[in-house]
């Protein structure tokens, strides 16, 4: 084929999917292809080729081109024979090919004159190396994930053992699987499994975790990424999950930890408990042999682990009094401004002016600072300061408070299920549907308080990989994914404002209660310690993506085209309800000490927030064409353009706002200058314009260097044997 020839298939198949003919995205597949010579090293044309993976026994058969060329573009994760014959020459036989996801073997069949029924087997070496792909990754498989010690069990804690990645969670948390990938921040990488996309899209980890014995293998693609993979700039994590075989297969686990093995914190007299267990297993084989399989899995997790206070200072029962001597080194501060002078002074039954100190050392009159020998009369503590006191324990161990009485607790509970069927009308079909219910509470220094969260994540993802002729396969994906997130009821609830001594209730000076199933202690924050209802005990969060992807992949000549497209949409729902019923903290900016500000009523922050919801779209497509052309035995060029049309977020109900200097809103003309919303001219719903020329181009050589002798044969070995 001329070049000009296959520039001009690459733009039309571009073309052709911006039509809307076909949808893609990234495979979870590998490739094996090669040249059918003779022992004159000619091309051998028509040789029928055929891979069989060994654990199911299903087959897909190819012949060669013109030029003894063969390639199957799509096959699953596994391993493989690769059988061909020809009339003339001896049957040839590979054993014992591993096909790793989104790896490209390159096997060329060397054909001698014989038999049909003569038959040559050699063995796939131990250590295959890829030839013709240009991307850069590695494959860490099951087998290499469940034989070593890995707490936890999450395939994410693995990541970085590869180069170029580094755990790294420093700049955005809550997510599983934080890392940076040759520098860039671990937002900008994207997470597959079974091909479906699973990035959580707030904290931008991975929203599905499979249990690590139902993983086949996973990939991450680091950099040199091929034109199917966009809309990321970091790594891309492509997880398999393990399908049923010929062969009834199964295990069982428990992995423990407890008490008795652990020892004591050097500053605290007991031993924590902890109890651990992670437990399940899985089970796979056929439904009907050689056609029909299915695979199973199940984890349970079950912790309970005592929280180390450590030692933490509380006001002892003199200070709880207004004996403050022990802290009266903190009481640096000065008294702000007129009013509050004023208002201690009709408390105190003495004059108090703005800027007097508080108490300077060896102050007994009241002449020269407020609270003189460093006694707070009980006249000026506030009635919900003495109230809320008793939610404060005393000290147990000299000035400090410490416990391990109290335990946190997290229950999980996931598994997976996977349908493999090869029909000879529909192609091979794969269902997966995955679900995880989990639960934590996690007490608060005190007790009686502490917060606790409860979620569950699904994903239910359907595939059809379709052989059309011998160099053609299409390969179709259906993705849902769905993560929630909310908290539950948290300790300090019940309680009313009202009965501490605080003013509530709608006009007047008070707090307002926007959350009564949540009124209770209300949250305190001091420098040492906190308690209360925690800030955000409503918030939730409730992801859902939908997806749907193509690839097709056309073997001609000694080119691999591929074209595809991947079709998205993105939906989180907010509930960022925090500090309904209002929050205080404590620092001592008043009088320099936290506690005597607590005792005053005079916090250095407050804060209650609105009870809105935030309900954010957004839309994704991407489109692209490349090429994996074999210029020759040695040297491949792979080359694509991708196109990706990403949509900012945007607000379903246009309750967003922006600045434009000047602007007067024609939606809300009451609105100051300048602060215009969704409708007003040249504001978009997403507030910004959605980008339809970000274009990809991508390039790369494969070259495997083949030398027979000296220096060179003993650093690159012959064909294949280097890349």
């Amino acid at each position: 084929m001329k070049v000009r020839t296959l520039h001009s298939l690459l733009v039309a198949g571009l073309v052709l999917f911006c039509l809307g003919v076909q949808v893609a995205r990234g495979d979870v597949f590998g490739r094996i292809s090669g040249t059918a010579k003779d022992s004159t090293g000619a091309v051998v044309p028509g040789v029928t080729v055929t891979a069989v993976c060994t654990e199911t026994g299903i087959r897909q058969t190819t012949q060669t081109d013109g030029q003894g060329f063969y390639a199957f573009p799509s096959l699953a994760v596994g391993h493989y024979d690769v059988v061909s014959s020809q009339s003339g020459f001896k049957d040839f036989t590979v054993k014992g090919l591993t096909l790793d996801v989104n790896s490209a073997l390159m096997v060329d069949i060397p054909l001698t004159v014989g038999a049909q029924t003569e038959q040559v087997t050699v063995n796939a070496a131990a250590l295959q190396i890829e030839t013709v792909n240009t991307q850069m990754g590695e494959v860490i498989t099951g087998t290499s994930m469940t034989s070593v010690p890995l707490n936890g069990r999450s395939y994410t804690d693995l990541l970085a053992l590869q180069p170029g990645v580094v755990p790294y969670a420093a700049t955005y948390t809550g997510g599983t699987g934080s890392f940076s990938v040759s520098g860039n921040r671990e937002m900008a990488n994207g997470f597959t499994v079974n091909g479906g996309d699973v990035k959580e899209g707030a904290n931008m980890g991975t929203s599905v975790l499979p249990n690590l014995d139902s993983i086949a293998e996973f990939r991450i693609i680091t950099n040199n990424f091929d034109a199917e993979y966009g809309n990321y700039s970091g790594g891309v994590v492509n997880a398999v999950t393990k399908s049923g075989t010929n062969q009834y297969h199964g295990n069982a686990f428990d992995f423990l930890r407890n008490t008795d093995l652990n020892a004591r914190n050097f500053f605290s007299p007991s031993i924590s408990k902890y109890l651990q267990n992670q437990f399940g297993g899985t089970g796979g084989g056929p439904i009907k042999k050689d056609k029909l399989f299915f695979f199973g899995d199940y984890q349970g997790t079950r912790v309970i682990q005592g929280i180390n206070t450590g030692a933490v200072r509380v006001p002892s029962a003199a200070d709880r009094a207004g004996n403050e001597s022990d802290i009266a080194s903190q009481l640096t501060g000065n008294v702000t401004g007129d009013y509050w002078a004023g208002l201690l002074a009709q408390k105190l039954g003495y004059g108090v002016t703005a800027g007097e100190p508080y108490y300077t050392p060896g102050c007994t009159a009241n002449t020269a600072c407020v609270f003189p020998n460093a006694v707070v009369p009980q006249s000026v503590m506030t009635a919900p300061s003495l109230n809320l006191m008793k939610y404060i324990p005393l000290p147990n161990s000299g000035q400090f408070y410490t416990s391990s009485a109290l335990n946190s607790q997290t229950w999980d509970d996931k598994g997976g299920i996977r349908i493999d069927l090869s029909s000879d009308r529909f192609g091979m079909l794969s269902w997966y549907y995955f679900i995880d219910d989990n639960h934590s509470f996690t007490p608060g220094t005190f007790p009686g308080f502490g917060g606790g969260v409860q979620g569950r994540s699904q994903m239910l993802t359907m595939g059809d990989t379709k052989t059309l002729g011998p160099n053609k396969v299409n390969e179709f994906r259906a993705n849902f994914t769905r993560w929630v997130s909310f908290g539950i009821t948290p300790g300090g609830v019940g309680p009313t404002l009202s009965s501490f001594g605080f003013v509530t209730g709608p006009n007047t000076s008070g707090i307002v209660i926007q959350s009564p199933a949540t009124e209770g202690v209300p949250s305190i924050g001091m420098n040492n310690f906190s308690f209360g209802v925690p800030g955000a005990p409503g918030a939730g969060q409730y992801n859902s993506t939908y997806q749907l992807m193509d690839n097709f992949s056309w073997v001609k000549g000694s080119h691999t085209l591929k074209f595809g497209m991947n079709l998205k949409y993105d939906q989180i729902i907010r509930h960022d309800m925090t500090d309904q019923n209002g929050a205080f903290s404590f620092n001592g900016q008043e009088t320099g000490s936290d506690w005597v500000d607590y005792l005053l009523g005079a916090p250095s922050a407050y804060s209650q927030g609105s009870q809105l919801d935030l309900i954010t779209r957004n839309h994704y497509l991407g489109l692209y064409a490349q090429d994996s052309w074999r210029l020759s035995p040695t040297l491949t060029f792979n080359y694509g353009l991708r196109w990706d049309i990403s949509q900012p977020w945007y607000e379903q109900r246009n309750e967003s706002e922006t600045i434009i200097p000047g602007e007067q809103s024609l939606v809300y003309p009451g609105a100051p200058k300048g602060w215009v919303f969704p409708g007003d001219p040249g504001v978009y719903p997403s507030l910004g314009p959605t980008r339809y020329h970000d274009l990809a181009p991508r390039a790369g050589l494969a070259w495997a260097p083949s030398a027979q002798s000296g220096i060179l044969g003993k650093l690159l070995g012959e064909g294949g044997k280097t890349s």
